[in-house]
């Protein structure tokens, strides 16, 4: 088994794995939804709107910018990605379907490299301080930018 069929494998997978989400939730995984879903499940690390809509083109010729942003909403609801607010970009989630955990992220400002991490302790001490705020947490997307330790 090659290396290409092998990752062609894992993200057939992750389809799956999104398609039960999906299934489950009642929500409707169309072939475009599917198709930006594998576009950045090939992806190591974070790509903007318009890099996307460039790979989608080519499988879908009538693509527009709306039709980018309309999947992008639909995957980041679901749980599946998230936006990086700073670089204007988007990420596969590594613990994609539950939408609701806190989410780290390391971003490399060298190779553009994003690492999601997922520390409690974190959560709890930002929670905390909010609290003592008198603030509700809803959301939350924490974004640290420095450099991988391959590029240090």
């Amino acid at each position: 088994m090659t290396a290409s069929t092998l990752s062609n494998s894992m993200h057939e997978k992750l389809l799956a794995q999104a398609q039960q989400v999906c299934q489950k939730k009642g929500a409707r995984f169309t072939k475009t939804r599917e198709q930006v879903f594998l576009l950045l499940a090939k992806h190591e690390g974070a790509i903007g709107a318009y890099d996307l809509l460039a790979e989608l083109k080519e499988l879908d010729q009538a693509a527009k910018p709306a039709t980018i942003y309309r999947a992008l909403d639909f995957l980041s609801k679901q749980g599946f990605v998230h936006k990086i607010e700073s670089i204007n970009a988007f990420v596969m989630c590594h613990h994609f379907g539950d939408c609701n955990h806190p989410v780290q992220l390391l971003i490399c400002d060298e190779c553009g490299h994003v690492e999601e991490i997922q520390s409690n302790n974190f959560d709890l001490a930002l929670r905390s301080m909010a609290d003592a705020s008198g603030f509700t947490i809803s959301h939350q997307i924490v974004e640290a930018h420095g450099h991988c330790s391959v590029c240090q």
